[in-house]
């Protein structure tokens, strides 16, 4: 008999019914939360778990590159910095480099930050446009 785990479909449900624009903030989070994890492994010397989250977190970047729509001029530069984060990674990974991992979770700060600021203002202009109140 399955067991039934409430917080796994809520999980679950709540990227099914996710924008994109939320999905990709999910992924920055993610991010965050797997480079807080390699950072601390690194300082334990667990290798192991250092490597996994690491590996973690340059999946979600690559995910990120893939979806990047290239018809925008901003792509090319995101392109970039994604490309210098994935560099970073696999150093720090090789010489366990914590300020390697703190300078991806400062971009993927920024990058998290701003793209929270766009949902919003996307939501602010679709509640303008419905003039609800």
């Amino acid at each position: 008999m399955a067991m039934h785990n409430p917080y796994k479909a809520y999980q679950q449900n709540s990227v099914i019914q996710s924008t994109p624009g939320e999905l990709t903030l999910m992924l920055y989070n993610g991010c965050l939360k797997f480079l807080n994890q390699a950072k601390k492994a690194i300082e334990i010397k667990d290798i192991e778990m250092k490597n996994t989250n690491i590996q973690k977190v340059q999946n979600i970047i690559r995910e990120l590159m893939i979806t990047l729509d290239m018809s925008h001029s901003v792509s090319e530069n995101m392109m970039a910095l994604y490309d210098y984060m994935l560099n970073l990674l696999v150093e720090a990974n090789i010489y366990n480099d914590i300020s390697k991992i703190d300078e991806v979770i400062g971009l993927t700060t920024e990058f998290r930050d701003t793209w929270k600021q766009v949902i919003q203002i996307n939501r602010q202009k679709q509640y303008d446009q419905t003039g609800a109140i």
